[in-house]
């Protein structure tokens, strides 16, 4: 029998480590950029065309490479960065597998162009599909030039699966931002298709996080500043009245290297309990410093996650740093705090000594039924009287009176058997209806949250948000097809300026929206015109209805089952819903109920959440038994 076991030639182990390493022209960018930060660069250019399909380029003035380097760099796991296993755990810089020039040149047609200060001329490298081509003396600036031209033209699958050039550019400028956030003192420049997205000057971090989302940021930041020994917390937390409904701007960069950090989130959005409105997400920027040794970032072949040697204590430094910054925002309204007084945050260890349990004093004598003077009944009038007075005596008259009806409207109501449910003010419902004899449907809101009906089989629970969605979903998602909705026509147009990333999303959007009834106009740059909106939406802010349909799209760019006018539809309907809270008349409710089982789908909302419930008769007189 023949040995059936044989290595793979280099050009396909490369394709191969590609498919882990280069995903989209954003892995080519980010790869190369972040190449150029550990070269000492401090001017980075990017160049992409065609969304990167065509051209990739990243130009830095940073130390180049020997004739000798140049080559090396293209092998797989060649690198400068580390020799023994041991210095892993003490890395500062961002690639160090020697994986991404490989996966690149494998998968591409890449030139590199590169120069050394001291040296006279520079080098050229043409690398195709993983084969040196062509490898001579240039003439070039100090530094080196990266162009990756015909990404994926060797791997037709792979190219078949790219998206349209708009989403890919969105990629493109989401990885982009990603280092350039973690590299303030870096000037950035990214061209795209010869058009100057960003020009981004040399600064602190809170002038790059205005130029990369727009000059609202700056007043809409607080300041987050906590040292410990285990990790240095700094960086910004949004407001929570400027909280949106999708994530978009959330950032950790630990020793300014971006991470995805689920549990880490958890501790923020805990620091935020009870400031936020509902489903809502702030954005905060957070920059952690902690010891090499510490963390371990070799556990993802993009290096967008890593590992805390101590992830516990991590998460209770982060949730008291962004609490603290957002209690100091509450008391006074100043931004620029020092590092003074602040308090030192205890971390409890495997060493720390358990603390000793408070001490209380409980007076094990007293009996409350002893005969006070403000138990015995015929003086606890004064005692009410002497902590609770009453206003004035015509609100005491009031109150008795208003008591008096009510307990006389109940009486009748419980002799007829019929009359209206009274207002249960202690339980959050209220009861809506007609007082003719003719009205056969009652409904009633519960926390103006809920909408409530009788049914045969019990009382049906319908969640007023949800519902809403679903009807509005089906609505626009049929209008797509049909042809253009009815638009209202704003008498003053809503001007704004929408950032790079959230104008490539209104690009590929701006058909759809159009056929929603949506009135936009670009204006120079990145400002948009908001000149009219749809005629039944209940949102009377264009402006903010526009911001939540972009940042809704690009929660839902990450499932693939949903296509784009399913995503359009979807945005638009959560942007357009009325909101938990919003109190309802009883012709709103029953048109909202009827729209409701209308639908083809009445029992769940757009994204699979449960609209409807019924409590059966059984549960109720089981609670009763």
């Amino acid at each position: 029998m023949t040995d059936i076991i044989k290595l793979l030639p280099d050009s396909v182990a490369n394709q191969i480590a590609a498919g882990e390493v280069i995903q989209r022209p954003a892995s080519v960018v980010k790869e190369l950029t972040e190449n150029a930060v550990d070269a000492d660069a401090t001017e980075i250019s990017v160049v992409i065309r065609d969304a990167g399909r065509t051209l990739v380029q990243v130009i830095d003035n940073g130390t180049g490479m020997s004739e000798t380097d140049a080559r090396l760099a293209f092998e797989r796991h060649a690198t400068s960065k580390i020799s023994t296993a041991d210095d892993l755990f003490t890395i500062i810089t961002k690639g160090f597998r020697g994986e991404a020039l490989a996966s690149i040149a494998a998968v591409s047609m890449t030139e590199l162009r590169t120069r050394r200060e001291e040296d006279e001329a520079g080098t050229l490298v043409e690398i195709n599909n993983s084969r040196v081509t062509r490898q001579e003396p240039c003439s070039c600036a100090a530094g080196s030039v990266f162009s990756v031209r015909s990404l994926f033209y060797n791997v037709p699958a792979r190219r078949k699966f790219l998206k349209s050039d708009t989403t890919e550019f969105r990629h493109i400028i989401t990885e982009f931002q990603r280092v350039a956030l973690a590299h303030p003192l870096i000037r950035f420049n990214l061209t795209h298709n010869n058009q100057e997205i960003y020009r981004l000057p040399s600064g602190n971090h809170r002038q790059r996080i205005v130029g990369l989302f727009g000059k609202h940021y700056n007043q809409n930041l607080v300041t987050v500043e906590t040292s410990t020994t285990i990790v240095s917390v700094s960086g910004f937390a949004g407001k929570p009245e400027n909280a949106r409904r999708s994530a978009g701007e959330q950032f950790f960069f630990v020793n300014n290297r971006f991470i995805r950090h689920p549990y880490l989130h958890r501790a923020v959005m805990e620091a935020y309990q009870g400031l936020l409105p509902p489903d809502t997400v702030p954005a905060y920027f957070i920059y952690m410093t902690a010891d090499p040794a510490s963390i371990d970032v070799n556990i993802h072949p993009t290096k967008t996650e890593i590992k805390f040697e101590d992830e516990r204590s991590v998460w209770q430094i982060m949730l008291a740093s962004v609490r603290e910054a957002l209690g100091r925002f509450n008391v006074v309204p100043s931004l620029d705090f020092g590092p003074e007084g602040a308090v030192d945050i205890p971390v409890i260890t495997g060493n720390t000594p358990p603390p000793m349990p408070p001490r209380i004093d409980v007076d094990h004598t007293f009996n409350p039924f002893d005969g006070t003077e403000y138990n015995r009944p015929e003086t606890k009038w004064k005692w009410d009287a002497e902590h609770n007075p009453p206003r004035d005596w015509e609100s005491l008259f009031t109150i008795t009176a208003r008591s008096s009806e009510q307990g006389s409207a109940t009486q009748a109501g419980g002799a007829k058997g019929d009359g209206q449910p009274q207002d249960e003010t202690g339980s959050g419902m209220q009861a809506h209806g007609d007082s003719s004899a003719t009205s056969q449907r009652r409904f009633f809101q519960v926390k103006n949250r809920y909408i409530m009906c009788p049914v045969i089989s019990g009382i049906m629970m319908i969640d007023q948000r949800r519902a809403h969605e679903r009807v509005l979903y089906e609505r626009y998602l049929a209008s797509l097809g049909d042809g253009p909705r009815p638009a209202q026509v704003s008498l003053f147009p809503v001007e704004t300026e929408l950032n790079p990333g959230e104008m490539a999303v209104l690009d590929e959007i701006a058909d759809q929206l159009r056929m929603l009834g949506f009135g936009i106009k670009k204006g120079k740059g990145n400002n948009v015109t908001i000149t009219g909106h749809p005629a039944d939406t209940r949102n009377a802010n264009p402006l903010t209805m526009l911001e939540t349909i972009i940042s809704e799209y690009r929660h839902t760019l990450g499932d693939p089952s949903i296509g784009a006018r399913e995503r359009v539809a979807l945005s638009m309907a959560r942007a357009s819903a009325i909101q938990y809270g919003t109190p309802l008349t009883h012709t709103e409710m029953e048109e909202l109920f009827d729209m409701l089982f209308a639908c083809s789908m009445p029992n769940y909302s757009p994204t699979g959440k449960t609209v409807m419930n019924i409590i059966t008769l059984e549960e109720l007189d089981r609670r009763f038994t």
